[in-house]
């Protein structure tokens, strides 16, 4: 007969084992996070302080890099945690597909590293909003007293809709959908003996999203690209290594029951079949545009001199993007919820 304690410790939702052994492994991995925030940190302020910044064109009062430092701050974090992300992405394409028998990285070490860079991630995305809390309360632009300051920065920062000026009416949303998909998402793996391995699979594969979302809120809103130049180029060139990887992981999958070879869609056209290949079809385009982007450098951004033209994507369409988002990922979620066996009645 098994032990109370024993059937505990089997049913525990949180895989608290796991979850130490990454705790102990962010300790390394956020130090160097917070190193390289420092270092672009560095570069952004020197950049103001010889007037090199191209974000002064557009809002010269930002020109003291003493008295602005937290919002420096916040976008270094901004920049770095879209480079830990990036990274994240890689490892998590990388331990998703069939390996390389050249590879001298097992899958269990590139999947460690995939769940602590997130973890690093996820951090550095909230140090990046609360950074820019900081400054707004700071700042009081608006000559408030305190609670009201704080309040109003509080909404502004992490109330998803609530900042109505300029272009952060979209951007600051689509970050903030960014972020608290990333939570659940990214921490998602330590429970997945409450949800069920397949419940997890699936719905951890939305965390795509959460890139493309950091991607799109880094080109919206990062002041330091908003004009076209070889570093708005260099952002959609990273995002190439990106595109091809989940292109292959779609193309050669670890799992082979998730494998689309043309015999089976000649032989079985059905709906899944049909959807999986619209994906792959779908990503190959993606990799043409991206491609397209990095040699034209020619992407929607900015151009120095003229005044910005009006937002291609308002708010409302951000907020319908969402909801069939929601949609899609409750219906999976329902749909792979793990159902409970229900206890037989006897009849005497």
């Amino acid at each position: 007969m098994t032990s109370p304690s024993l059937s505990r410790k089997s049913h525990r939702r949180v895989d608290r084992r796991t979850l130490r052994t990454d705790l102990r492994h962010l300790v390394f991995d956020a130090a160097l996070a917070l190193a390289v925030t420092a270092s672009i940190f560095a570069l952004l302020y020197w950049r103001v302080e010889t007037s090199a910044s191209q974000t002064l064109d557009v809002m010269p009062e930002l020109d003291d890099a003493r008295v602005y430092w937290l919002y420096w701050a916040c976008q270094a974090f901004g920049w770095s945690a879209l480079l830990w992300a990036w990274v994240s992405v890689v490892f998590g394409l990388a331990r998703s597909m069939v390996p390389l028998r050249s590879s001298p990285f097992s899958h269990a070490q590139i999947e460690r590293w995939h769940r602590v860079t997130s973890i690093t991630t996820m951090l550095l995305m909230l140090a990046h909003a609360l950074a820019f809390f900081a400054e707004k309360v700071r700042a009081n632009d608006d000559g408030l007293g305190p609670v009201p300051r704080f309040l109003t920065a509080l909404a502004d920062t992490f109330v998803p809709g609530h900042y109505s000026s300029g272009t952060g009416e979209v951007a600051i949303l689509i970050g903030l959908i960014a972020l608290y998909l990333a939570i659940p998402l990214g921490l998602s793996f330590y429970v997945r003996s409450w949800t069920g391995s397949r419940f997890w699979r699936v719905l951890h594969r939305f965390v795509i999203m959460v890139y493309v979302l950091s991607v799109w809120h880094t080109l919206l809103y990062g002041t330091n690209v908003w004009f076209d130049g070889w570093f708005r180029t260099l952002v959609w060139a990273l995002q190439l290594p990106v595109a091809l990887l989940f292109l292959a992981r779609l193309l050669r999958p670890l799992r082979q029951d998730e494998r689309l070879p043309l015999r089976r869609v000649a032989k079985d056209p059905g709906p899944g079949v049909l959807v999986r290949l619209a994906g792959r079809v779908l990503t190959a385009a993606g990799v043409v545009v991206l491609l397209l982007a990095t040699v034209t450098g020619r992407d929607g951004g900015r151009t120095p001199g003229e005044e910005p033209g009006d937002m291609l994507v308002p708010q409302p369409m951000v907020w319908g993007g969402l909801a069939v988002l929601s949609t899609v990922m409750g219906a999976v979620a329902l749909a792979r919820w793990p159902r409970r066996p229900v206890p037989s009645t006897q009849v005497v």
